[in-house]
């Protein structure tokens, strides 16, 4: 089983920076995909970055040249550093770690963000 924890949430205020990291630990994995989504009160979770392996990201609209997904494949551990931060950006960030040839995904537990007005 891998583990993933998720550090580096908080508050700011709008126009502010955050870096969000994630570390994945357990034995015997390989990672291909790492991802970060996001989840408000009684909205579904989406997605905001992912990374494959090769380096390969992906971002969802709305974070476009304001968020950067990174990894660090030797440490397991996915970063997202999160620039020009508006309130629209408040929400619980989760971190994905997946490998879908091996067939499995696990989630962290998630950090607050918080971007005040």
């Amino acid at each position: 089983q891998v583990h993933v924890v998720e550090s580096g949430g908080g508050l700011v205020q709008a126009g502010g920076s955050l870096r969000l990291s994630c570390a994945c630990s357990g034995s015997r994995f390989s990672i291909n995909t790492m991802g970060w989504y996001r989840q408000t009160p009684g909205k579904q979770r989406e997605l905001v970055a992912t990374i494959t392996s090769g380096g390969i990201t992906a971002y969802t609209d709305s974070v476009k040249g304001r968020f950067t997904i990174s990894r660090d494949n030797a440490k397991n551990t996915v970063y997202l550093q999160m620039n020009s931060l508006k309130p629209e950006d408040t929400a619980v960030y989760y971190c994905n770690a997946e490998n879908q040839v091996q067939r499995w995904s696990s989630w962290g537990q998630g950090t607050q963000v918080t971007v005040s007005s």
